[in-house]
């Protein structure tokens, strides 16, 4: 583990670093019964997720821009309040990416485009289509620095694969939603862009689809993102299927030519799409602005569920619920949208199989009483619980930062 209080390029860069500073050094310092907490802001755009949003606003725009990127080393280091449109497009000029596809939630929003920060990213933690197949948020960070709850500026890691001898505490801070502390700035791996991909669909109902994915899953194939849909619960709807291949081009053409072979077994036909119309579905599916997601969203009873199982679980034995299943990531990430009152029978069927459900986006209105009861998260066992009190208590001793965002007791 590496660790330093050094004065860095920060400083000056940041002309309000040292009095973002001297605000949580001062906070940390009153007694319990005085001390301000604090709510790390860049955006807004993950303001919707958590146990609840408490404390004074500690904002980060002010710490923006990209501070080195080397196109050549497939290395990049931003400023945390930097907004991600602007770090994915100087990417894009490259002919580079972030490989996981961090959703921007906000980005189609009237007055408030392109909101999501890169700090916001990394807290989050969340990953878009390619999760499955590219990797996590997590698995992309080199190194960064943070402020902790004792108001020390510290740095992990580096600007390279092989740079940590003990914790990795760069990559604990990646979806930590700022409970540990504020990132400052954050040192990414960048991937170049695929030189081939091509965008695929069929009409499969959900077994035959997560079998097919199961199989692929096993092969050599240039497989990068999948997502099964039925939009409505009528008989009759279309139940679809839709891949997106990337790599060589080469592979990319015979992988079309095998899956639409084992397609053609299930009495059905792969179809090849308009890359320019299913680019903008696959941005869309990573906002969350399919209709799956903003039809349901107008129901003021409904939740939003995100269940995380193992890839190969099968079709899920889920209550009678509101809407069908939307399956990401090959069968790991499903989406239904439900009322609370269905909360314990929806994270047993995702036990059942080793996976766990989480209120993504509670309902515009619920009945007081249930809300207070259904928590966000799956409870945590005995020893997760130390586990999480004893990262709080190391990182932010006084619990100045985002009380109660991941724990409804702390």
């Amino acid at each position: 583990m590496h660790a330093s209080l050094q004065p860095s390029q920060s400083t000056d860069l940041f002309p309000d670093l040292p009095a973002l500073l001297d605000t949580i050094r001062s906070a940390a310092a009153q007694t319990a019964g005085e001390r301000k907490t604090f709510r790390i802001h860049g955006s807004g755009s993950h303001d919707f997720y958590g146990e609840s949003l408490q404390g004074e606003l500690l904002e980060t725009r002010g710490l923006n821009g990209i501070l080195q990127y080397e196109p050549s080393e497939l290395v990049v280091t931003v400023a945390a309040g930097t907004p991600l449109h602007k770090l994915e497009t100087a990417l894009s000029e490259q002919g580079q990416c972030l490989a996981f596809e961090p959703p921007h939630f906000q980005a189609n929003v009237s007055n408030k485009p392109h909101s999501a920060t890169v700090g916001g990213m990394v807290a989050a933690g969340l990953s878009g289509p390619a999760r499955a197949s590219a990797g996590a948020v997590r698995d992309f960070v080199l190194g960064l620095r943070f402020i902790n709850g004792r108001g020390e500026h510290l740095t992990f890691g580096g600007q390279v694969m092989k740079n940590v001898a003990g914790y990795d505490v760069s990559r604990l801070l990646a979806g930590s939603w700022g409970t540990l502390g504020l990132i400052t700035e954050v040192s990414l791996k960048v991937l170049p862009r695929a030189p081939a991909e091509a965008y695929l669909m069929c009409a499969l109902p959900q077994a035959q689809a997560l079998n097919l994915l199961h199989q692929w899953g096993g092969q050599p194939l240039p497989l990068n993102a999948s997502c099964w849909v039925k939009d409505n619960t009528q008989a009759g709807a279309p139940e679809m299927l839709f891949v997106r291949l990337r790599g060589a081009l080469a592979a990319v053409q015979a992988a079309k030519l095998r899956m639409s072979a084992d397609v053609a077994k299930l009495q059905s036909e792969l179809i090849e799409q308009s890359a320019e119309s299913a680019a903008q579905d696959w941005a869309l599916c990573r906002d969350q602005a399919l209709p799956f997601f903003t039809q349901h969203s107008a129901n003021e009873d409904l939740a939003l569920w995100r269940l995380s199982l193992p890839q190969t679980a099968p079709v899920l034995n889920l209550p009678n619920i509101a809407s069908e299943t939307f399956i990401e990531w090959h069968g790991a990430q499903r989406w239904i949208w439900a009322p609370l009152s269905e909360a314990q029978q929806i994270r047993q069927a995702a036990a059942t199989v080793g996976g766990q459900a989480t209120l993504f986006r509670r309902p515009q209105q619920a009945s007081a009483a249930v809300n207070v009861n259904t928590p966000v998260f799956t409870p945590l066992d005995t020893v997760q619980q130390r586990i999480q009190h004893a990262l709080k208590n190391e990182f932010d001793p006084a619990g100045i930062f985002s009380p109660r965002r991941l724990n409804a007791y702390f």
